[in-house]
Parts: structure tokens; C-alpha cells; sequence
């Protein structure tokens, strides 16, 4: 008989993580697997114990239930805050419990973020600008503890270097596009990015598409269903040769297919608004102060630069299919749901 693998999973209700939940319920080897998510609904709950998933009603903020939980897996899967430090350190000390109980050494698989990269560049491309490898474990170790996401990281790194648990950090960039599949269909799944659609919001409300300053800033984009595959990937090269899957201060893996500037983002939505009688000008313009303030709180990320290149993600097997073309043309179904709201 084959062994059970217990898998913990946070945030499995969200964009990512009911797409890497999905493929996880259509494994081949689902009979071996049991599931325990966290969830705050009392309605989902009862649909993913319906679909065979052990839910449990809580909250990042039930620090002692994310210990117990942990504790008792094999895996762990976190798909729910990337920068919420005493979730991960409670999590963090559910694997320490395990391995002092079990003697074995768990896995924890962390959602972080190319955000991690992210400068204060204003709409500009600096020259100054690197595009990180995550091949290079040196040029990532150089980034400020002040990064977002980075404070749960290097959590993540110094509990590996520590030896009683192996860590794994997933970096999405901007994530686009759609999922499908019954944890959508059901209502258990948010099918919707964030980054994109709040640009057209913005744009939306002010009645002209918008960027931070001129615009010129990179970032790479993937899509969800790419960024979902990666993990699948890496779950399967973990449990299968773990001896080939890099983890801890080297293991860092970028989720990207591509780059954009904003400009081109904007005219995408500028086009859109044009097409749908939302504007007259497709030209983006600047976001002022004022409306930055008002639509995406004061956050200038969106002017910001963020490059990589995903080199350690394709050395595994992951071979992303869409393409930043891909990318650009999903704007006109965003600016077409947002603009009904």
C-alpha cells in the first residue's frame, strides 16, 4: 500500500492557490494524498470537504491552529500572505514539531513575489536596474531585509539552513488571465487578479487610462495557469528526486514568460476603454498624486521596475506557454467586467 502524504495548504480560496489545489485534486496520485486547508468560510468549508478536502474554519491569525496544522504535514503548501511574518514563524514551528516527533524533515512550499525586486524607479527604466537570476543564489542574498516579502523569506531560508525543514520559494511576477475548473465554478475559487485590474479601475474611474509616471518601468508577467503548472513541477520533483530540486538560500523560483513596460499596459486598457465608450483618448497619461492616493493607496508599485528571469523554474521542467502578447490581450476582458461594476 502506498504511503499517505499529508498536505497542509493556506489560502486555497484564492487566485493561485484553488489553481494549484486543482491540479493537486486531479493528480494521479490524489488516492495517496489528504488534504487539510485552512479557510475562513464556513460555506466553503463545506464545499471542499464535499470535494474530499479536510477544511478547517480559522485564520492566518490563529497562530496556535497554523502550529498544530503544520505539525502534522508532510508538505505544506502556503498560497495565502507573503508577508505575514508570525503566520510563517507558527508555521514555521509546526515543521520544527514535526521533525523532532518524526525525525524526517517536511517540506514548506512558500508563495512569495518578484514585488521582492521592486524599486522606487517613478515610471522610469533606470540603468541602474539588474534582472535577478534565481540560478544566482549570491545576487538574490543581496537584497535589503526592507523588500517587500522578504522578511518571510529569509524566514524561510534561515529555518532550512537550520536543517528541520526544507524550504522552497515560489516568486510570481504579474499574473494574468483566468482560471478554470469546479473550485471557480463553485464559488470556492476568486478567479481574478489584483495588479491589472486595479489599473483599470483606476483608469475606469478617471475616465482615461493611467500610469505612474511616463510609464517606461518593466515587469514580467506569467500567467495563472503557467504559474500553477510550476508548482505541480516542483511538488512532483520534490516528492520524486528531491536530491535535484534546490532549496533553501538556493531555492528560489521566478514564475515568468516575458516582460511589459507600462506604457504598453496602458494603451492596452486605453484601447479598450475607447472600444467599450468608457473614453475618447487611448493615450495613457500620468496618474497624479491625488489620484494615486485615491485609487491605489498612496502605493506607487505600479511605477516601479521589477526583472528577472525564471532560469532555476525552467532548469526543473517548467515550460510556460502564454506569452506577453497573451498578457496584453487579456486588458479587454478585464476593462469590460470592471467597467459593468
Amino acid at each position: 500500500m502506498s504511503k499517505t502524504t499529508n498536505i497542509f495548504l493556506t489560502g486555497v480560496t484564492g487566485y493561485i492557490g484553488g489553481s494549484v489545489l486543482l491540479r493537486l485534486l486531479e493528480h494521479p496520485d490524489v488516492a495517496t494524498f489528504k488534504f487539510t486547508a485552512l479557510v475562513r468560510s464556513e460555506e466553503k468549508v463545506k464545499k471542499l470537504q464535499a470535494l474530499g478536502v479536510n477544511a478547517v474554519r480559522g485564520s492566518l491569525q490563529d497562530l496556535a491552529l497554523l502550529e498544530s496544522l503544520a505539525s502534522e504535514a508532510d508538505i505544506v503548501i502556503s498560497l495565502a500572505d507573503s508577508d505575514d511574518v508570525p503566520a510563517i514563524k507558527a508555521i514555521l514551528a509546526g515543521s520544527r514539531n514535526y521533525h523532532a516527533k518524526k525525525g524526517s524533515v517536511p517540506v514548506l512550499i512558500q508563495t512569495s513575489g518578484t514585488g521582492v525586486l521592486a524599486d522606487d524607479a517613478a515610471g522610469f527604466d533606470l540603468p541602474e536596474t539588474q534582472t535577478y537570476d534565481d540560478l544566482n543564489a549570491d545576487q538574490i542574498e543581496t537584497l535589503p531585509a526592507t523588500q517587500q516579502h522578504r522578511p518571510v523569506d529569509l524566514e524561510l531560508v534561515s529555518a532550512d539552513k537550520q536543517g528541520y525543514v526544507k524550504t522552497y520559494i515560489v516568486l510570481p511576477s504579474m499574473i494574468y488571465g483566468v482560471p478554470r475548473g469546479i473550485l471557480v465554478e463553485q464559488g470556492i475559487q476568486n478567479p481574478y487578479a489584483i495588479l491589472i485590474p486595479s489599473l483599470v479601475r483606476g483608469s475606469v474611474a478617471r475616465g482615461r487610462a493611467g500610469m505612474v509616471g511616463p510609464g517606461l518601468n518593466f515587469w514580467p508577467n506569467v500567467h495563472v495557469d503557467d504559474v500553477a503548472d510550476l508548482y505541480l513541477i516542483l511538488f512532483n520533483k520534490i516528492r520524486q528526486s528531491p536530491e535535484s530540486v534546490a532549496h533553501g538560500r538556493e531555492g528560489y523560483y521566478f514564475v515568468e514568460n516575458g516582460k511589459h513596460n507600462f506604457i504598453q499596459v496602458g494603451k492596452a486598457i486605453g484601447e479598450a476603454m475607447v472600444l467599450l465608450g468608457k473614453s475618447t483618448d487611448s493615450e495613457p497619461s500620468t496618474f497624479t498624486d491625488e489620484e494615486i492616493n485615491k485609487y491605489f493607496d498612496g502605493s506607487r508599485l505600479w511605477g516601479s521596475n521589477s526583472r528577472c528571469i525564471a532560469n532555476r523554474s525552467r532548469s526543473i521542467g517548467w515550460k510556460p506557454t502564454h506569452t506577453s502578447l497573451d498578457m496584453l490581450a487579456s486588458v479587454l476582458p478585464d476593462v469590460q467586467r470592471l467597467s459593468s461594476e
